[in-house]
């Protein structure tokens, strides 16, 4: 047996080094123009590997396919990277792909893996997730009867996939909940509509974002000229609302940033290993149009768009794409930041295509604000801090899950020993109600008396309705 064995390691461990020979010799070869690698292969560690494979295709108790076993290697380097990168098989890969065109299958929720369980990011708005009261910060224990602990991110999004009208019973731990909480969800073709938008009264457009698509910018392209329109008269304040946000399409942050800023704004750039993942993003139709043939859109807004007094929302479930806008609205000194720190996703994937209809997403570089700062496992930080729900005089945000709380997180090479001082907000706001108590529901209705935040954003935008008269 152990002759069969190791003859059999031997042959996967030839066949193992051709194989990364082969790719790490293309994969240099395009990245750098030359076919020396930049290191030596770690034989001694891909003999490892192949034992390890022999030994378990040889003695495991059931047989394995040597497609799954590859498969899960493959899951298992990347995932052990940081909590973004990650192997797409066909089915995950065309979810993707789907996802960013605005309709995709499932229950709504932007998660991440922590500890061997399921964290909640953040619940996509008008989604079954959503509508049920699933929150930023919850964590995930149980699907329908199967425990978490333990489950590829892969598998337990799989298992919360499902044809509509299916249901799943999610088991969830609430930071200030005295049990674990049940809710039983009925899976849906997901339909986002990535911008929503009213005025919020007369003189006051109100613009919510629920994620970054293909077509983000040109819908809200079409909702800043709608809002001129039933105003009859130019606007005197705008709220943009990133909460819950979980980001999206780079180029769609762009020209969400591009409708506000000066042409040719720096909006971010990004700094990585490879050449092409160092960029510099300004805000020019060359980086928001999905095609040069297409109409500029954001040429054709009205001209007060770009000086309109403008405060941005944002909260714990503000993420990536989202804050990019933010970061760069901030940076330029073109809005107010209200609400509370974001999550803290400051780096770049790149989805790479493989045989069989598979891709991994990959890591690929960090990006930074316009004024050079990184966000990574930070947020950003806002102008005003006014909390999202006060019960009894207590904060309740629900466990705060930030890019910092999660494994292999990327690190923020820009951190430093001490207090960063430009880095605390300037104001600090908390609600003030009659009882002390606020509805801390989920709200359906777009624009509500009831959100602290929104109407903080209003108020502010008067107050400064009122200075600039002044003056």
């Amino acid at each position: 047996m152990r002759g069969k064995f190791k003859h059999l390691s031997l042959i996967i461990f030839g066949a193992v080094i051709g194989v990364m020979l082969s790719l790490n010799y293309s994969a240099v070869a395009e990245k750098n123009g030359s076919a020396a690698a930049e290191s030596p292969l770690p034989i001694e560690d891909l003999r490892s590997f192949a034992e390890v494979y022999g030994k378990i295709k040889s003695d495991y108790v059931e047989k394995i396919d040597d497609k799954k076993l590859i498969s899960s290697a493959i899951n298992g380097m990347l995932s052990g990277l940081d909590p973004h990168s990650a192997y797409l098989d066909a089915d995950a890969f065309k979810e993707l792909r789907v996802g960013t065109q605005g309709e995709f299958g499932g229950l709504g929720i932007e998660v991440g893996m922590e500890d061997g369980f399921v964290k909640v990011v953040s619940p996509i708005e008008d989604t079954p997730a959503y509508r049920a009261g699933i929150k930023t910060g919850d964590l995930i224990i149980k699907l329908d009867d199967i425990p978490v602990k333990g489950m590829a991110l892969n598998d337990a999004v799989k298992r919360m996939r499902g044809k509509p009208n299916t249901q799943i019973v999610l088991t969830v731990l609430r930071k200030g909940a005295a049990k674990p909480l049940t809710f039983t969800l009925t899976r849906a073709v997901i339909k986002i509509q990535s911008v929503k938008y009213k005025l919020a009264e007369p003189g006051y457009g109100y613009i919510r974002i629920t994620q970054f698509q293909e077509r983000t910018g040109e819908n809200l392209a079409k909702a800043i000229s709608s809002l001129y329109q039933q105003n009859k008269e130019p606007l005197k304040g705008m709220v943009l609302d990133l909460r819950n946000d979980p980001g999206g399409l780079l180029n769609a942050a762009v020209a969400v940033s591009a409708a506000f800023l000066p042409p040719q704004s720096l909006v971010v750039y990004t700094d990585g290993r490879a050449e092409d993942a160092k960029m510099r993003l300004l805000a020019s139709k060359e980086n928001y149009l999905r095609s040069p043939r297409d109409e500029d859109y954001i040429q054709k807004l009205p001209a007060g768009i770009k000086t309109v007094p403008l405060v941005v929302l944002v909260n714990g479930g503000t993420a990536s794409a989202s804050e990019i806008v933010s970061g760069a609205l901030q940076d330029h000194k073109r809005a107010i930041i209200l609400g509370t720190q974001t999550f803290g996703k400051g780096s770049v994937q790149t989805v790479l295509p493989l045989g069989n209809n598979t891709a991994i997403k990959l890591t690929t570089a960090r990006y930074y604000t316009p004024n050079g700062r990184s966000i990574q496992a930070k947020g950003i930080v806002p102008d005003i801090v006014a909390e999202e729900a006060v019960v009894n005089g207590v904060v309740d945000n629900g466990i705060g899950i930030r890019e910092a709380d999660l494994e292999h997180h990327l690190t923020n090479k820009d951190d430093k020993t001490g207090t960063d001082d430009a880095a605390k907000p300037a104001v600090t706001e908390t609600p003030k109600t009659k009882d002390g108590a606020k509805d801390i529901e989920q709200k359906t209705e777009l624009v509500s008396k009831k959100d602290y935040q929104l109407n903080q954003a209003l108020n502010l935008l008067k107050g400064l309705n009122i200075l600039q008269r002044s003056k």
